[in-house]
């Protein structure tokens, strides 16, 4: 792998991270469940209902409390994630920054004896978020070259680049980081049965899920399943994200005493 390599697939981690963060704080406040409906469409089917899915608080957890957390499993998760960015920032800050203190580009660093309780967090208080686009930027070698001034000299720049040895490091903690996340959201790679049969035929359904991708499901039954839905290349029914809405519409149909027929 190249370093121009290394750096894409660091970079695509952490904005997965970024990206599905508001998920795991969602995660922690809700009990442990199968993974059908998927949490994404469970998400929005709520939107589409009374209740906004808005998710704005975005402290850090060690700075929040938890009195009676539903999910202790997506909490333990998420605390470790955000020590593992941290702690990640940390260790390129102490090696690439020569930001000015006052600079808002600069990493500042916990400090125990801080008066203020949460000024003694450093930038960690700004929350996951702030850290991983922080960390973005060294990956990126932002603001790595010279500034010129206001009197027409020029600066050393807030940064170095950063060296393979600490991209090495930083592509693994970030990918570890990654794949806890979404493992605890059910969103790794898996193949999971639905508990139960197509709408349409009987078969057995299957939910898929991977990395990056939305989720879908397929019949076992193959080009014989009557659903209105198009077809992989192996013959199975296939209901894309765009279709799991109808498929939610229709097994609640089935699933209801006395209802029977057709769902379509």
């Amino acid at each position: 792998m190249t370093y121009a390599q290394a750096v894409h697939e660091t970079v695509r981690a952490m904005r997965t991270i970024r990206g599905q963060w508001a998920e795991l704080l969602l995660a922690i406040e809700e009990p442990p469940a199968d993974h059908w409906p998927p949490r994404q469409l469970a998400h929005t089917m709520q939107e589409q209902g009374d209740e906004q899915l808005v998710v704005e608080d975005r402290a850090p957890l060690v700075l929040r409390e938890h009195p009676a957390p539903l999910n202790l499993t997506a909490l333990d998760a998420g605390r470790a994630i955000e020590r593992m960015i941290f702690d990640l920032a940390d260790t390129l800050a102490a090696a690439v920054q020569h930001a000015h203190p006052a600079d808002p580009r600069r990493w500042t660093f916990p400090d125990p004896g801080a008066a203020d309780s949460r000024r003694s967090y450093g930038s960690r208080a700004h929350g996951l978020h702030f850290a991983c686009v922080w960390v973005e930027g060294r990956l990126l070698d932002e603001d790595t070259t010279p500034e010129e001034q206001l009197d027409g000299t020029t600066a050393a720049p807030p940064f170095s680049p950063l060296p393979p040895h600490l991209l090495h490091e930083a592509r693994r903690t970030v990918r570890i980081a990654e794949a806890r996340l979404l493992r605890t959201l059910g969103l790794d790679q898996r193949h999971t049965p639905i508990p139960a049969p197509c709408p349409w035929c009987g078969g057995e359904l299957t939910l898929h899920a991977a990395p990056g991708e939305a989720p879908n499901i397929t019949c076992a039954t193959g080009p014989a399943c009557a659903a209105p839905v198009g077809m992989r290349q192996d013959g199975r029914r296939l209901w894309e994200w765009g279709d799991l809405l109808d498929m939610i519409g229709a097994l609640s149909t089935v699933e209801r005493p006395g209802a029977g027929g057709d769902p379509a």
